[in-house]
């Protein structure tokens, strides 16, 4: 069971390897919903997140006879590095089956601790089967990323963390995917203070626990889909769920689009990069129904490889009309383009690309396509450009962005 005397063992156990994440004060979060919102910044921990807590303490409780077998774990990431990392410091070999879609971020970090990886399956729950397969073909000591309670202990430690830096915390948010951080969080959480409230956070395309919760019992989706890499998981943990439905007051299912603006939010506010799935509590934030209490969100991690950050940062601005196409039909003569660039530029728009069709009428004299991607600085920016274009009497219309 998880206990407070296991909970207190494990601070101790992980305090040897992990970094004291303190809490950060948001101000922008806080204006935003009206709370006061701290950041809990898992994203700057060692590994570059909260699964070092729970993969140290685990393995710090095998015999000598289970190490020496060499581990086994399945991971979308993160989890991979936490074991890889607490192997590489007992002295133990590691393998670790990570989803062929697993970013390459999180694959070289794990190999850099020494830990031999399996590509294997589509997502978490494949990758996990063939983890199982090969620790029962080869006699390795299996380590499961959530369903597990010392793993699910050792993430708990956050809570005590939070607890001494905020007392008086009244909210505490936790993104899930199987369930082991929200089940050791919501577990030391309510042992310390029964009348705080604990609020799950999962992606709305890979929701397992808050389909798990409406039925009384776990349940699996029949597929994920996510950006959410970290969580993208369809089965939450038998042995944990208990221990969330005993824990837990409310899970909250927030779409992806949602966790791209957080992104950006984060970025520009707090200059930290958090991963999709670590920006689930953040993306909550505008879902409580809570005025002036002091709420924390756990910062779950902050591996995030380039080639997605890019593309996030993309369709943020897109989202937020700071990237925006307009099609503008403008008769075939000379002076047109100008007289176009110059009312843009009247009205401090950036022109980010240009694209000229002739052919778009059988009368070019009559009108041509001129397709402009622009840069703003937000919608009312974006709207005052498009109605000085149509003062002066061109047609147009904004389509898609094409990066």
């Amino acid at each position: 069971m998880m206990t407070l005397e296991k909970f207190e063992e494990a601070c101790e156990v992980v305090d040897r390897v992990t970094t004291r994440t303190g809490l950060i004060y948001s101000q922008v979060f806080s204006d935003q919903c009206g709370n006061k919102v701290y950041l809990k910044p898992e994203n700057m921990q060692k590994t570059g997140a909260f699964k070092i807590r729970g993969a140290y303490y685990k393995i710090s409780t095998l015999t000598d006879e289970e190490r020496a077998k060499g581990l086994i774990t399945a991971s979308a990431g993160n989890h991979a590095q936490g074991v890889a990392f607490a192997a590489k410091e007992y002295g133990c070999k590691a393998v670790i089956c990570m989803p062929t879609t697993t970013p390459l971020i999180k694959v070289n970090r794990t190999k850099a601790y020494g830990a031999e990886v399996v590509l294997y399956g589509n997502d978490y729950d494949e990758a996990c089967a063939h983890a199982i397969e090969l620790a029962q073909e080869m006699g390795y000591t299996f380590i499961h990323p959530f369903d597990d309670l010392d793993v699910a202990t050792g993430q708990g430690t956050i809570s005590m963390e939070i607890f001494k830096d905020l007392p008086l915390v009244d909210y505490i948010l936790v993104p899930i995917g199987g369930g082991g951080l929200i089940a050791g969080v919501a577990t030391l959480a309510k042992m310390l203070n029964p009348k705080i409230k604990v609020i799950g956070v999962e992606p709305a395309g890979a929701n397992c626990v808050e389909e798990s919760l409406k039925k009384g019992e776990v349940i699996c989706l029949a597929h994920s889909d996510t950006i959410a890499d970290g969580t993208a998981v369809r089965e939450p943990g038998k042995k944990i769920f208990s221990y969330i439905q005993e824990n837990v007051d409310e899970v909250i299912s927030v779409p992806d689009d949602e966790l791209i603006v957080a992104f950006l939010d984060m970025v520009e506010s707090h200059k930290m990069i958090v991963e999709n799935s670590g920006l689930l509590s953040v993306a909550a934030l505008k879902h409580l129904n809570v005025k002036n209490k002091k709420v924390v969100c756990v910062l779950s991690g902050g591996n995030m490889d380039i080639i997605t950050m890019s593309s996030v940062v993309q369709h943020g601005l897109i989202q937020r009309d700071r990237i925006f196409s307009i099609s503008v039909l403008l008769p075939d003569k000379p002076g047109e383009l100008v007289h176009v660039a110059s009312v843009i530029a009247e009205q401090q728009g950036n022109v980010v690309r240009l694209d000229h069709n002739q052919f778009v009428s059988t009368n070019r004299s009559a009108a041509v396509e001129l397709k402009i991607t622009l840069e703003a600085f937000g919608t009312e920016h974006k709207e005052r450009i498009i109605k000085a274009l149509r003062d002066e009497g061109y047609t147009l219309k904004t389509v898609g962005v094409n990066m």
